[in-house]
């Protein structure tokens, strides 16, 4: 049998462009962090300092992390026009952004862990070379937090009928969230060190370490439920069903028997719906109907004529 011409029926599956701007600030961050984890990994050992080596391996956890992010930037570009992937590349970023989140809840247990033993079995401080210590830290991470930038990470506004939903680049947005726990982190230290060389309250660096990691569980585990209500495709409660569902119903006769909505870019959205109409129109007609529906980037539309005997 002859093969016919469908090139006027397939379309590219890749929804998201990606954020090439936010990638290449990441990879500076990603470079910036590695120096000053070796820097201080090799001070610690020149000097015999405990808390610039501890510190140099913290460091290591937010390398690791941001590596993640700037991993899945580079994957999802070099993916992106591999047909095996359905809708796209664009969830490997959220993935990455789901495994950094996990990884800076674990982060926080660890500092919970150790500030509690250090509450019940105290340990001296050598004050000033760790004042040193969170300082360096504390610049490091203003630095990076301020080539990341405040504006990619994701923002509550109305887009494509979307009003109020959190957007953006959650890989991004994860890498921020990594820098400013540690520039938060570094300020509770600065705080408590400078108090126990000054005033002698040694209890408060580890009751510090307490607030520090509650702050940062709080802010993974926002990151975790925004991630994996992307990668689990939870979105039937997002305003954009309404919205498809509006357009399509708008002539009285055609329902929406069945519905799917799920993410394929930070804005983007494809939906599978089924249609029921006493009179049906072609698919064309019905997708002509979601223009306006600037959100839905694919709709696969399956249409039927009211089978019953007392369709209105």
């Amino acid at each position: 049998m002859a093969r016919h011409d469908l090139s006027d029926f397939r379309h590219v599956h890749a929804f998201d462009d990606g954020n090439v701007a936010g990638e290449r600030r990441l990879w500076i961050v990603v470079a910036i962090t590695a120096v000053t984890m070796v820097a201080e990994i090799v001070g610690g050992w020149i000097t015999g300092s405990m808390a610039l080596t501890a510190d140099g391996w913290h460091m290591g956890t937010h390398v690791a992390a941001l590596g993640i992010a700037a991993i899945s930037y580079r994957l999802a570009r070099q993916w992106s026009s591999d047909a095996r992937f359905t809708f796209g590349t664009w969830k490997t970023e959220v993935l990455g952004a789901y495994s950094s989140a996990l990884l800076l809840a674990v982060v926080a247990v660890a500092m919970v862990v150790e500030s509690i033993r250090r509450l019940v079995s105290p340990e001296p401080i050598d004050y000033v070379p760790a004042l040193v210590v969170a300082l360096v830290g504390l610049v490091v991470n203003l630095a990076s937090a301020l080539l990341l930038g405040g504006h990619d990470h994701g923002h509550g506004h109305a887009h494509g009928g979307d009003a109020g939903h959190r957007h953006g680049d959650l890989n991004l947005r994860s890498a921020y969230v990594h820098v400013l726990a540690d520039a938060f982190t570094s300020v509770l230290a600065i705080a408590a060190l400078a108090a126990g060389l000054y005033a002698g309250w040694a209890w408060l660096d580890p009751a510090m370490g307490i607030v520090g990691a509650v702050v940062i569980g709080w802010w993974a585990k926002g990151l975790i439920a925004e991630s994996s209500r992307v990668l689990l495709d939870r979105e039937m409660d997002s305003p954009v069903v309404a919205d498809v569902r509006r357009a399509i119903e708008c002539d009285g006769d055609a329902e929406i028997a069945d519905l799917h909505v799920w993410r394929v870019g930070r804005e983007r959205y494809a939906c599978a719906l089924t249609i029921v109409a006493r009179e049906p129109l072609e698919a064309a007609k019905y997708r002509a109907r979601l223009g306006p529906v600037a959100a839905v980037a694919h709709a696969s539309i399956e249409i039927h004529r009211c089978p019953h005997y007392n369709c209105p």
